[in-house]
């Protein structure tokens, strides 16, 4: 499972021209899944992300997490996390989760999410979506299952 994590001020997503969801400060999270995946590695996955102190206190150090800044998610599923580029100028996708697993697991991921978070809101998983966001730092992060 891979999730970029990009440190917002707002973000949100679009289908159709139409907002289906928008945040303030917080994360937008694309979040990519590969048929290796499982509950176990989501509970993983989000409890590290949950807990990112990536946010600045007073003194400008990056020492505050999602919760102690009041901050918001927005979640999308992104298969493309699992392009493989490595024959040709084609990426490949077959490392990608198949949809019906990789949706389970992304509404999983929410399900959890909204447990933890207040304010969670999400893209539509399968569809094509334009989203939009302001990179607060920027501040990009990168968290792949296969290195925690």
């Amino acid at each position: 499972m891979r999730f970029v994590i990009q440190r917002v001020t707002e973000a949100s997503v679009r289908v159709d021209g139409n907002v289906i969801g928008q945040i303030e400060k917080g994360f937008l999270v694309l979040i990519g899944v590969s048929d290796s995946d499982t509950e176990a590695v989501a509970d993983k996955m989000i409890k590290k992300m949950i807990g990112l102190r990536i946010f600045e206190d007073a003194d400008g150090k990056t020492n505050l997490s999602l919760s102690d800044v009041g901050g918001s998610l927005l979640l999308v599923s992104q298969f493309t996390l699992y392009a493989n580029c490595k024959k040709g100028n084609r990426p490949s996708f077959i490392e990608a989760g198949a949809p019906d697993k990789a949706n389970t697991l992304y509404e999983y991921v929410i399900g959890e999410c909204k447990k933890s978070v207040p304010n969670v809101q999400t893209g539509e998983f399968g569809a094509e979506m334009a989203v939009s966001l302001v990179n607060d730092g920027p501040f990009t992060i990168l968290l792949d299952s296969g290195t925690l």
